[in-house]
């Protein structure tokens, strides 16, 4: 019995020693070009949609009327088009294309999210999402304003003409 235990517990040892080298010599991909080890994929897309999942289901408080989504159209030109394009384009600017992951296009003619359900963009906006370049905008925009963009986002494949023009 003891030499089981003794062979887990230096086979746990060995199994460890070798992910440490494997970080500390260079192995796992840092560098924005890198790209994703498999399990980093899986892992970190299995955590934001857990943590998105809560929030889900809420309701936006305001209705996704053309006076929510004009204003929604000036936070996304003032603090998102930078890093998701603006309307009608899917060209990448350099900031974008530096970014791992890159940004996903939220504008048509993308599909961007409008099938996500408007409490988790809400939430995302509100809250970042760690280690890949977007930021929290909770603190920085008022809770309207992160419901108003979220609006625009959910509706991007409908908007109004006015909203449009302002989104150009």
């Amino acid at each position: 019995m003891r030499r089981i235990l003794l062979g887990v517990l230096v086979g746990a040892v060995l199994v460890l020693a070798a992910q440490v080298l494997f970080l500390t010599m260079g192995g796992m991909p840092v560098a924005v070009r890198g790209g994703p080890l498999p399990l980093e994929r899986f892992l970190a897309n299995r955590a934001v949609e857990g943590a998105a999942e809560k929030e889900e289901g809420l309701a936006s408080p305001l209705p996704p009327e053309e006076q929510n989504l004009a204003a929604g159209a000036e936070v996304y030109r003032t603090y998102c088009v930078v890093c998701h394009g603006a309307l009608g384009e899917l060209k990448r600017g350099a900031i974008p294309a530096g970014m791992y992951p890159p940004p996903p296009p939220l504008l048509p003619p993308a599909k961007g999210v409008t099938d996500d359900p408007v409490g988790e963009t809400h939430w995302k906006v509100k809250n970042g999402i760690r280690l890949t370049g977007m930021p929290a905008f909770e603190g920085a925009l008022t809770e309207d304003q992160i419901w108003q963009v979220s609006l625009l986002l959910l509706k991007a494949d409908q908007l109004p003409d006015s909203v449009q023009h302002a989104l150009r």
